[in-house]
């Protein structure tokens, strides 16, 4: 079985201007010479997981993580009572990517993402499809509408104690629309009491619908008013407007990633993501390796013991010249 790597501090960090008024904090660890990979993290609004490069072999990876716009220590921060997100779109996140790679002189990468981190990675490399050595995916995620449906109302028949709570959450005369949509509009009122409440609300039920996996522990519910607040208004900023995509783009243009080798890691425990949107990929993507977790959920121990191997794999992997037709 493949174990974490050592937890090793960055080398290198800064903030880059990406426009709109934003700025990204950015993070370099590994070896300076090694294998360039891009860390994509979940949420929208996680921000940089430090254990995310434990998957990473530090003395062949030069292993790069930011915090996507709004979250973590990029600013503006989400968790400012005005903040504007309008600045804040898929396109703008792909955008960033690649003047990150710019900035930091990286010709090609590998990409990881994780959950939403998938959705993006997706976006990215469905753009910029020169650019990408491989990619390694965990908890796979399309960014539909079914998708977020599924997490916000289907999954009531699966914890419907938990959902009617969440449901409950929200105005009587919202409780039967877009719930994504009625939490935001609470997440950005003028009473800070009211954003609070509906912050620890969406986290609430965001923690149960992960719950299945044996080694589950509350997270989001325990984490910090502050932090609550920052996820919740990205994630419902993003669900509200169909993760700024045209409904199931990403699964319809999967043969852009053709040539491209991926490693698809998904739990058959995962409820919140049921493992039918990493089939569909899978099948509509030549070439692409799918690799189901009996014992995992959305995450866990035994899921990084899949994605380990498959960066080990991919580190000694010498990536052939790009596609001359694919935009670089």
């Amino acid at each position: 079985m493949s174990t974490l790597h050592p937890l090793l501090e960055p080398y290198d960090d800064g903030m880059l201007d990406v426009g709109d008024g934003h700025r990204l904090y950015w993070q370099v660890s590994g070896t300076p010479d090694g294998k360039p990979a891009v860390v994509l993290h979940g949420g929208p609004g996680q921000g940089i997981a430090p254990g995310h490069r434990r998957q990473f072999d530090p003395a062949r990876y030069r292993v790069v993580q930011f915090d996507q716009r709004n979250c973590g220590r990029s600013t503006p921060s989400a968790t400012e009572p005005e903040v504007d997100l309008t600045a804040n779109t898929t396109a703008h996140l792909v955008a960033d990517v690649e003047r990150l790679r710019e900035h930091l002189g990286v010709d090609r990468w590998l990409v990881w993402g994780g959950s939403w981190g998938v959705t993006l990675g997706l976006a990215y490399a469905q753009a910029h499809p020169g650019r990408v050595t491989e990619l390694v995916l965990a908890a796979v995620t399309s960014g539909t509408r079914r998708e977020t449906d599924w997490i916000t109302r289907d999954m009531g028949r699966v914890f419907p104690r938990e959902w009617e709570r969440f449901r409950d959450g929200v105005p009587a005369g919202e409780r039967d629309g877009d719930l994504s949509a009625a939490y935001s509009r609470l997440l950005h009122a003028s009473d800070p009491a009211v954003r609070a409440r509906a912050a620890r609300d969406w986290c609430d039920w965001e923690d149960a619908h992960v719950s299945l996996a044996p080694d589950w522990a509350p997270h989001l519910s325990t984490a910090d008013p502050a932090f609550q607040l920052q996820f919740a208004r990205l994630v419902t900023h993003y669900w509200s407007h169909g993760c700024f995509l045209a409904d199931g783009v990403l699964l319809r243009d999967a043969g852009r990633l053709a040539g491209i080798p991926a490693v698809l890691v998904h739990g058959r425990l995962d409820v919140s993501g049921p493992l039918d949107t990493a089939w569909q990929l899978h099948r509509a993507w030549p070439g692409s390796e799918l690799v189901v977790v009996d014992d995992a959920g959305h995450g866990g121990s035994s899921m990084s013991e899949v994605l380990v191997a498959a960066l080990d794999r991919f580190a000694a992997r010498r990536p052939s010249a790009p596609d001359p037709r694919s935009p670089l």
